[in-house]
């Protein structure tokens, strides 16, 4: 079965620069052979879950892309069901650029990116929002976030793809290194109390 992302990403102008530059061939057996990778797998939800941001990608009636990042706590961003991911759009800068484009091309792009394991998935798809389905918008909503949810953006997944991590560098959030920290302070704190209990016996001595 064909990677769907193949029929997407590889168009007629793409495939003939990739002719030019002699990987075409490489590409056609690729994109011939293996799962068609149209789904969220559980390994692909997983990755998902953790997750505290991610890039959306619209396009304009002028045929400009726009990107936008979207952060929250992990799991903000929900697997509905295999082929459907949601998340809450909250009140921001009241720009409705995504809304807009939305509203007249709802082709998008997910682009998720894991710094702290290398890990990036690229995401092809249809995507909506939804202002009145209150059920819904519970549904995506995010515990004890304080900001006002206008609507939900639903993405209808068409294609995944999955990179190489070359290039990607390594980083990590500030909840990331304060779990790492946190036994490296304690270690030190309890070495601190230790050296302030031989200094206090050391001058009882005296």
């Amino acid at each position: 079965m064909p990677r769907k992302f193949g029929d997407i990403a590889f168009t007629p102008e793409v495939q003939a620069a990739q002719e030019q530059r002699g990987s075409r061939q490489t590409y056609e057996r690729y994109i011939a052979n293996g799962p068609a990778n149209d789904t969220i797998t559980p390994k692909i939800e997983e990755f998902i879950a953790q997750l505290e941001g991610f890039y959306l990608g619209t396009v304009s009636s002028n045929g400009y892309p726009y990107i936008q990042f979207r952060g929250g706590p992990p799991g903000f961003l929900k697997l509905l069901d295999e082929k459907t991911l949601g998340f809450a759009d909250f009140s921001g800068n009241v720009q409705y650029i995504t809304v807009g484009n939305l509203s007249g091309n709802d082709k998008a792009f997910l682009f998720l990116m894991d710094y702290r394991h290398r890990q990036r998935i690229k995401i092809w798809g249809r995507a909506e929002y939804v202002e009145d389905d209150i059920e819904l918008i519970e549904r995506l909503q995010v515990p004890d976030y304080p900001a006002e949810v206008e609507r939900a953006i639903l993405f209808h997944v068409e294609a995944v793809s999955e990179n190489c991590p070359q290039h990607i560098p390594i980083r990590y959030s500030i909840t990331e290194v304060a779990a790492m920290m946190a036994p490296l302070q304690a270690r030190i704190a309890e070495l601190s109390q230790q050296l302030g209990d031989r200094h206090d016996d050391s001058m009882d001595t005296l």
